[in-house]
């Protein structure tokens, strides 16, 4: 019976780890104060500073 509580302790914790881990996530990535740093990383792609050699 032990082996058995300690997988549902085990797996329960994973998986409540890996909820909050992508809350966080999702939370850092939607939050406002960074909405610029990923404004700049969309523009970064239509920059013509990187053009083939001549």
């Amino acid at each position: 019976m032990l082996h058995d509580n300690l997988v549902w302790l085990a797996k329960s914790a994973g998986l409540f780890y890996l909820v909050a881990l992508s809350i966080v996530i999702v939370a850092w990535v939607y939050w406002p104060s960074n909405k610029k740093r990923y404004d700049r990383a969309a523009a970064a792609i239509l920059q013509d500073d990187d053009r083939p050699l001549p």
